[in-house]
């Protein structure tokens, strides 16, 4: 089956799903609203199944040319510099981190240039059995399918279930800055209470860091955001206070953490959701994208078959629905663990991983995360025509 798709929304996740779709013959337009695309966050880390899932859409070669291997979360610190683990030396790491601009841009990259419409906001959507009308600030367009991809706060959910909860505050806050700097730095993580200071390089001289935080509630800014951070982690263990200095201002965003409360679907006749739209989750498993990129994959193999749309679509509900919210849920609890720990549960947490062996908790990991990372994606039936373009 082939056909023509809408994807609304041009972030990570529509942009994998536009290419999951050529890749399987369908001709895509892809809308966003923004006029044109600029750097959005700092970096991300992609673990194993995201890395498949780039692998499926025939992008392995250049997802690992914009990334780095990192070791961040099998390397744990203590804000005095104390190692609470080492990563295990010998072994390839487990992770790549990636500059959020430069996963976006090989996703742009594999797709033609007159598939991708800036500027354009869509403002309706209306189906019937035969066709999807997507009605936008350029006109109106019928398709066979609409995805929308329109992250956290989507338009399409809202129109498919208006009376849906929206985003849900998670009680901390986060402050994501890149740092230029021709010192090598390691992926690490360091653990405060109720916070935590992650460090990921994400290319030659570029290093990604993030500081979650506790905070009452939303939407609180500051004039200097980046002399915020600095409080916070005032005599804080190096590197932190040197990738601090070597952070441009413009260079830190600081966002409210929100997820998702569960949907009973996520598609709707000839409508699907995917990403964020669907399953916006917490940073603590970092799987957001990840997931985003694994539900192009699943929709455009159910997609490849003979069934109807419909159907396809019942078929990537089935498969996505449970694994997403199941993560979701996973990186809230981790999360929140981290964030809502009093001195008792820090210095337990503290202890026990200081007197775990890294070569045993090389061991573990891998059993922990297993259900998580050892995903593996269906096989796209590319056709000649709809590689990736570079």
């Amino acid at each position: 089956m082939t056909g023509h798709a809408i994807v609304i929304g041009g972030g990570i996740g529509g942009l994998a799903a536009a290419v999951a779709l050529r890749r399987i013959g369908w001709q895509v337009d892809v809308l966003e609203r923004v006029p044109a695309f600029g750097e959005v966050g700092a970096g991300l880390s992609q673990s194993p199944n995201a890395m498949r899932a780039l692998a499926a859409l025939g992008l392995a070669e250049q997802a690992e040319a914009a990334s780095m291997p990192t070791w961040a979360t099998h390397a744990m610190r203590l804000p005095s510099g104390r190692h609470l683990m080492r990563a295990t030396t010998g072994r390839n790491p487990p992770l790549r981190a990636f500059r959020r601009a430069a996963l976006h841009r090989l996703l742009r990259q594999a797709l033609p240039e007159d598939a991708v419409h800036t500027g354009v906001e869509v403002t309706g959507l209306a189906q019937d059995s035969e066709k999807v009308t997507v009605t936008h600030t350029a006109g109106r367009q019928d398709a066979d399918l609409a995805v929308g991809a329109d992250g956290i706060h989507s338009l399409t959910r809202r129109l498919l279930w208006p009376h849906a909860p929206g985003p849900r505050f998670l009680g901390y806050t986060a402050w994501l800055g890149l740092a230029e700097t021709s010192v090598p730095v390691s992926g690490s993580m360091t653990l405060g209470r109720g916070c935590y200071f992650l460090i990921h390089p994400v290319a030659p001289g570029q290093v990604y860091w993030a500081l979650g935080i506790a905070a009452d509630q939303s939407g609180v800014r500051f004039d200097d955001e980046l002399e915020q951070v600095r409080r916070r982690v005032s005599g804080w263990h190096d590197p932190i206070p040197a990738l601090l200095q070597a952070t441009p201002p413009e260079q830190v965003r600081h966002l409210d953490i929100h997820d998702l409360p569960e949907l009973p679907a996520y598609t709707s006749g000839r409508i699907a959701l995917l990403g964020d739209a669907a399953h916006a989750m917490s940073p603590d498993r970092g799987q957001g994208a990840g997931q985003s990129i694994e539900d192009a994959v699943v929709l455009a193999a159910a997609l490849a078959g003979d069934a109807s749309v419909p159907a396809a679509l019942n078929a990537y509900d089935a498969q996505r629905r449970p694994r997403t919210q199941a993560t979701a849920r996973n990186a809230r609890q981790a999360g929140l663990q981290v964030i809502n720990a009093g001195p008792i549960a820090h210095a337990l947490t503290a202890l026990a991983l200081r007197l775990t062996p890294s070569t045993l908790w090389a061991r573990l990991a891998p059993r922990t995360l297993g259900p998580l990372w050892d995903w593996t994606p269906p096989t796209l039936p590319a056709t000649p025509d709809a590689l990736p373009h570079s």
